[in-house]
């Protein structure tokens, strides 16, 4: 379960059907080590490698990666006027990140003085994600952003049969779909392509990464002139424990209607 979103223990509505209460205040922090070595790049040059870095969960956020000060590269940036406050942590500081003709502005920030109640901080800085080219988990390229380790997703056959419908026009509809259960969201069918009205579907120039799934490819629905945009998607190529649903489609849409009926004899 994560920790900090959905029901998780220290979101902001943590569950009911537990037999203790978390004490102390509504928004909740939480520093843990990350396990590996987390390296950034940015025009071209190594911007941060550390092997210290932590992981910071907070009511409400996804985990935020912070690294000792130390592990940056101080050739590459500089301190700039900017600054932020949070009730929570402090004051901020931020840095400009400059590598050859690439220049990304207060790219990081840390708390020199944080709260007593933080003060673990001290001595770490944040990165915006985006603002870097690359970032590397040991050796491998992260997509999207660090995985939370309180978030996970399985993938289960199923025999129950899926119909999508638009109106009374059948999208699609199978009996051999793939249930993907993420954590703290919903579940989501995912359908065999052979079992889709393909004609009635528009490829669209949207793409999403997702750092448990991989890139998703997006379809619009397009029948008697109305068109949902970005109405279907797919993994090609989907990630570790999701790979099963690796060309399958799945659907949202405000106008569409996903039919599950009961189960039948399991293949």
């Amino acid at each position: 379960m994560s920790l900090t979103l959905s029901s998780g223990p220290l979101s902001g509505h943590p569950p009911e059907t537990v037999n203790y209460r978390i004490e102390g205040p509504a928004h909740k922090l939480l520093m843990q080590e990350f396990p590996r070595r987390i390296r950034a790049t940015f025009g071209g040059q190594t911007v941060v490698d550390s092997t210290r870095a932590v992981l910071l969960h907070e009511t409400g956020l996804l985990p935020q990666l912070y690294v000792p000060l130390q592990d940056v590269r101080a050739d590459l940036i500089r301190p700039t006027d900017h600054h932020s406050y949070c009730p929570f942590k402090g004051t901020a500081s931020y840095w400009t990140v400059t590598a050859g003709a690439q220049v990304a502005e207060n790219a990081i920030w840390a708390y020199p003085e944080p709260n007593a109640e933080s003060s673990w901080l001290e001595g770490y800085a944040g990165f915006y994600w985006d603002r870097m080219d690359e970032w590397y988990d040991e050796d491998e390229l992260v997509e999207g952003h660090l995985r939370d380790p309180y978030h996970r997703v399985d993938v289960r056959r199923s025999s129950r049969p899926v119909r999508v419908l638009l109106g009374d026009t059948v999208v699609a509809s199978t009996r051999t779909p793939l249930l993907l259960s993420e954590t703290g969201l919903p579940n989501r069918f995912y359908i065999p392509w052979e079992d889709v009205q393909e004609e009635l579907l528009e490829p669209s120039d949207t793409h999403t990464v997702c750092p448990y799934k991989g890139t998703a490819s997006y379809w619009s629905i397009s029948l008697g002139g109305r068109k949902l945009a970005d109405a279907v998607w797919s993994y090609p190529h989907a990630l570790g424990d999701t790979a099963p649903v690796s060309g399958y489609l799945s659907f949202l849409h405000d106008e569409l209607t996903v039919e599950v009926g009961p189960p039948g004899e399991p293949r």
